[in-house]
């Protein structure tokens, strides 16, 4: 059996964080601050990255999505990029739903396969090895489904994806814009930690309330609290 040290548990497998945020909030461009990313873009909105030159995979349908998974995992072309980025899952589950829909007369049969299919491919990209994961979402304001409160979190359609897929990252981000009303100049910020009306969650314990919108400082801060 081979045993591992958990200080370097990101090192070893990459960090894997899930992005919401409403739209024009910036998620897409913060793609851009993670190291050596790769795209797989399910929307029509890459216009804010025009001028970084990255490189993007549209998916369009279930087979665009596992081609952009066998790639990922097997291709030696993948193994230049150290960022793997989704934007985003609420569209993708979208596809994955109108599919289900075309197959099953019961809609709540469909959303049930779309909600499974989906679990299935987050799990799937948070998993690849060596690899940092960053999973975009739409966000919105909806009930808890643990305090049943109403919380802004990550929008997906159907119930069970939006209240559950949390869990399935060691960080939660909700990117929001802040503006210094003195200088009237625009921040884009992450908040790392949950409160009583939006959901987020840093796992690392590295992370403060608040953090600029930038990945590569952000994993750099996480990576550096590993015991040397």
């Amino acid at each position: 059996m081979q045993l591992y040290s958990t200080s370097q548990v990101g090192v070893l497998g990459g960090i894997k964080s899930l992005v919401y945020g409403k739209s024009g909030v910036g998620k897409t461009r913060l793609i851009a601050t993670a190291p050596h990313p790769v795209i797989f873009s399910a929307e029509s909105g890459l216009l804010s990255l025009r001028t970084y030159n990255l490189p993007f995979a549209e998916i369009r349908t279930l087979a665009d999505l596992d081609e952009a998974y066998r790639w990922s995992v097997q291709s030696y072309e993948a193994q230049q990029f150290h960022t793997i980025a989704m934007d985003s899952a609420s569209e993708i589950a979208e596809v994955v739903l109108r599919n289900e829909l075309a197959k099953s007369k019961d809609p709540r049969k469909a959303y049930g396969e779309m909600a499974s299919t989906v679990f299935g491919y987050v799990r799937a990209f948070r998993d690849i090895p060596y690899k940092n994961i960053v999973i975009i979402a739409k966000e919105e304001y909806d009930k808890d489904g643990t305090t049943g409160m109403m919380v802004f979190q990550p929008m997906f359609p159907g119930q069970q994806i939006g209240k559950n897929i949390s869990y399935f990252f060691d960080e939660v981000f909700q990117l929001f814009v802040y503006v210094d009303q003195a200088t009237r100049q625009r921040h884009e910020i992450l908040r790392c930690h949950s409160d009583h009306q939006n959901i987020a969650k840093d796992r690392s314990g590295a992370l403060g309330e608040y953090e600029q919108a930038n990945l590569t400082a952000i994993y750099n801060k996480i990576l550096a609290t590993g015991v040397r």
